[in-house]
């Protein structure tokens, strides 16, 4: 037992040691019930001091995969789901404000009518089965043709979280190494936390992530699955083009073993054509298409395809849970998808988010602040201080987001999020709040002009 864990481990540090335990613990080598060698006896043969073993195993013992019994020893049991703090926690909900801007979500009166959709499919036939298929026939034919690759497999589930929380549960076990963006959306760390997995963030730039920085990290780190925003990335609004999805297609290519999983969140309201490494990766790609910021986020839709294993196997856990989406909600989304006049009103959605994103943009230019929102409905703005910056706005009556809990890593710069699809007017007003916030003089307060940084980091 002892030989099996030191031989196993490569990063002597305390969260190298965990993961290389957990991963023993997710292939059975460290069967539940195994009694673990002693700290100083681990210690010992790692040369390390028994101070960072402790550190490792507390940390596989607040996530459930071992147990400490006294002197009777420690010893391996099943993963649980750990209780924590939540990064999606630190984000909200905000006090009552003139402008919440913390949220994320869309702009209500900008989603397309649902009434004439409802009284289309309002006769109930839908509803009457068990046994039918879990997606409509009609709406899994109109998915593959707006597919940015022709999937194996696909299905619909209750919108971009809980296909990303399936997915998880099928292609990631405690331990594991996953690559990410940096800055990552919060939700996402919080589902691959509770599982146990090892995250490696890496960097984005102005196209996505840094493909000679993906290599490096998936060198020093094999991994399991690398996670990606291919549009309008949240927080910073960046769509990844698609020149850089052939060349991380390129990196991908010497690591066979890598799952790619993209959300595509902003869906028809991102300017961006639609764009995914499963265009060059198909085998191993799966994209998650979401249609509650485009569509209405009560619909609770969006639907996975990719590879048939995986597909197949999320919609068959699906049978012992909800079974299926409601197909009232995927009529109605067959509907908005397919009538003229919906259409017509997420195309103007579209462009009225556009023309926010640009008007607030070019604001905050003027007077010196540096931020981004190339796509979607964020703004992702450095600010001097966040704690600051936000305490400053929340006195005007403004809520933003903390950027903290959407850094994997440390930044070299504070930002907060700031959701600039919810604004409609007031763009003058509102970037003077911004820029006070966010940028400091010599006595704490105030704004002046400084440098655009280089990268997002």
């Amino acid at each position: 037992m002892l030989a099996l864990i030191t031989g196993a481990v490569e990063d002597r540090t305390a969260r190298g040691i965990a993961a290389a335990v957990g991963r023993l613990v997710s292939a059975g080598s460290l069967p539940a019930g195994a009694r673990l060698p002693t700290v100083r006896d681990v210690a010992r043969e790692l040369g390390v001091s028994p101070t960072t073993v402790s550190e490792a195993w507390r940390s596989l013992a607040r996530a459930g995969a071992i147990q400490t019994r006294g002197r009777s020893g420690t010893f391996v049991s099943p993963p649980v789901v750990p209780r924590q703090s939540w990064r999606y926690s630190q984000m909200g909900p905000s006090p009552a404000t003139r402008w919440d801007l913390s949220t994320g979500i869309p702009d209500h009166d900008l989603l397309p009518d649902l009434t004439d959709a409802l009284k289309r499919i309002g006769d109930g036939r839908l509803t009457t089965s068990y046994l039918d298929e879990p997606v409509l026939p009609m709406l899994e034919t109109v998915l593959r043709n707006r597919w940015p690759f022709p999937p194996e497999g696909l299905t619909v589930v209750d919108g971009a979280l809980d296909a990303i929380d399936r997915i998880i549960g099928e292609v990631v076990s405690f331990g594991d190494h996953v690559i990410v963006e940096d800055p990552a959306f919060p939700p996402l760390l919080d589902l691959l936390q509770t599982v146990g997995a090892s995250v490696i963030g890496v960097p984005m730039d102005d196209h996505g992530i840094v493909p000679d920085r993906l290599h490096a990290a998936l060198t020093g780190h094999p991994a399991v699955a690398l996670f990606l925003q291919p549009r309008a990335h949240n927080p910073t609004g960046v769509s990844m083009s698609p020149s850089r999805a052939a060349a991380l297609a390129a990196v991908l290519a010497g690591f066979p073993d890598v799952v790619v999983v993209e959300d595509d969140h902003a869906g028809d309201i991102a300017g961006a054509p639609p764009v995914s490494l499963g265009r060059h990766l198909s085998a191993r790609t799966v994209h998650v298409a979401s249609f509650s910021k485009s569509h209405g986020p009560d619909l609770r839709l969006a639907a996975i395809g990719g590879p048939a294993p995986i597909v197949a196997a999320v919609a068959d856990r699906r049978l012992l849970g909800p079974g299926w989406s409601s197909r009232l909600l995927q009529a109605v989304l067959l509907d908005l998808l397919t009538d003229p006049v919906a259409v017509a009103q997420v195309a103007a959605a579209r462009d009225a988010y556009a023309g926010r994103r640009e008007a607030m943009l070019s604001r905050l230019r003027e007077r010196g602040v540096t931020a981004s929102a190339a796509d979607g409905i964020n703004l992702w703005m450095a600010v001097d201080d966040q704690q600051i910056a936000m305490v400053s706005l929340a006195a005007r009556g403004i809520a933003v987001a903390p950027g903290t809990p959407f850094c994997v890593t440390p930044a070299a710069t504070d930002h907060v999020r700031v959701t600039v699809g919810l604004v409609a007017d007031g763009f003058d007003d509102l970037a003077g709040a911004l820029a006070s916030a966010a940028i400091l003089d010599s006595r704490g307060s105030g704004a002046r002009a400084r440098p655009h940084p280089r990268g997002w980091r």
